[in-house]
């Protein structure tokens, strides 16, 4: 009889302690120490002992085993991934629901899960969590979690939010901050929405929390033109009001903790046209996935890296960036060619499959690529693609464009590349 809950086994590596215990892809695991599998965070969990008796079924059939020495040890093993708990919100800036026709059906996939957000640090709302989801988050130490807050006022975020079941965010924060787990916030700034009096009051009220809120950003709404929701993109004057009341908050909290707290995007700053602050004012770059200290750490970045004088060299080669990051990069790499004889210019690519007030790099399409050089690709024959704009797993852009497809189109040898100084030099140089 096939069990009703369990984990099934993708892949094992034979050197591994599941692989010579004999587990297998195909078994379904059941309980380790006694304890139920429900997922591969209650796997990492109940693994951190000296030894383990785990329970699996092959074929329908109950199977124990025990596993030795796993206590902060890799199982080897490769679990298959769990449901996604769906959001059920109905946000006004929802970018999900700003993505055309067309696109892999995952990409439409709105996830609400304390699973992901402590595993991988994507942002949740708080909206479904039930109280056992609670118990196990503060059970497990499920610690940090990244929340989407975007205002404090209920009123507000539940219209910002378009809650089915409204949430208390306060009373949740505070839940979760009295049982010591650590939180990084966002707030996604709409004009007219929770800026100007609002997001001080959201940012006072977040830093009650302090420090298991460890960290509060503030990002500009992303706006497509497929979207339906009347909302203002941020403007340089919303922009440059933000940073001045985020720096307001950041002096304060720099001169009673040592640690600025809030951060505005990178796109922030580039919105505003003004300076960003230096790398080490972002401290531990606790919220750089979203954003936070990414051109910065590049900028420190390129100042360091050395070029290997023996190294080969990737001749006319050219690579791509999306319109808000050029300027960074093209500096990069017109020091790259002047100073160090590198052979590789740098192409903005605007954005015309989302529309081009989407600026960011990672949004970029194969389509747009293509389209770009087209009139561009003359006396070059390699094209270094940054892997931000391509699926973490697969050479495939947001638009089921493959690199074989950019390549076949172009008629250019295609890299994928690191998005970072180093992996450009190392690509350029064959290393």
């Amino acid at each position: 009889m096939p069990p009703k809950h369990g984990i099934e086994i993708e892949m094992v590596r034979r050197d591994s302690p599941a692989g010579q215990a004999g587990l297998k892809p195909g078994d379904i695991l059941t309980s380790l120490s006694g304890q139920k599998l429900h997922d591969a965070i209650d796997l990492m969990y109940h693994s951190d002992s000296e030894t383990a008796e785990l329970e699996f079924y092959r074929s329908g059939e109950r199977h124990r085993v025990t596993l030795p020495e796993t206590h902060g040890s890799d199982l080897g093993m490769t679990i298959k991934p769990f449901k996604v708990k769906t959001c059920r919100n109905n946000c006004i800036f929802c970018f999900v629901k700003q993505l055309p026709r067309g696109l892999r059906k995952s990409l439409y996939l709105k996830d609400e899960d304390y699973r992901l957000s402590f595993l991988y640090g994507n942002y949740i709302t708080l909206s479904n969590v039930e109280p056992k989801d609670k118990e196990r988050i503060i059970g497990q130490r499920l610690s940090p979690l990244y929340i989407s807050v975007h205002t404090t006022n209920k009123a507000l975020r539940s219209k910002m939010l378009g809650e089915l079941r409204p949430c208390d965010i306060m009373k949740e924060l505070e839940f979760f901050a009295g049982h010591k787990i650590r939180m990084h916030t966002q707030i996604v700034l709409c004009p007219g929405y929770n800026d100007g009096r609002e997001l001080q009051n959201t940012i006072k009220d977040l830093y009650k929390f302090y420090p298991y809120i460890s960290s509060i950003a503030v990002v500009p709404v992303g706006l497509t033109m497929h979207r339906r929701q009347l909302l203002s993109p941020v403007t340089k004057e919303d922009a440059a009001r933000t940073l001045d009341i985020v720096h307001a908050f950041q002096k304060r909290f720099l001169k009673k903790h040592g640690d600025q707290v809030v951060y505005c995007s990178d796109e922030m700053y580039i919105k505003a046209g003004a300076p960003f602050p230096h790398l080490k004012d972002y401290g531990v770059l606790p919220q750089l996935e979203n954003g936070v200290g990414m051109v910065p750490l590049f900028l420190s970045q390129s100042r360091k890296v050395r070029v290997p004088k023996e190294a080969g060299r990737v001749r006319q080669c050219i690579t791509v960036t999306g319109t808000s990051f050029y300027p960074y990069l093209k500096r990069f790499i017109d020091r790259l060619r002047e100073k160090e004889g590198m052979p590789v210019e740098v192409l903005p690519v605007e954005n015309n499959f989302f529309g081009t007030s989407v600026t960011v790099t990672g949004l970029l399409t194969g389509r747009d690529i293509i389209r770009t050089l087209h009139d561009n690709a003359d006396g070059f024959t390699t094209l270094l693609v940054p892997d931000t704009a391509l699926k973490e797993d697969e050479d495939i852009f947001l638009d089921d464009v493959t690199l074989k497809d950019v390549a076949e189109a172009t008629g250019l040898r295609v890299i994928r590349t690191e998005a970072t100084p180093q992996g450009l030099i190392d690509s350029l140089t064959g290393s």
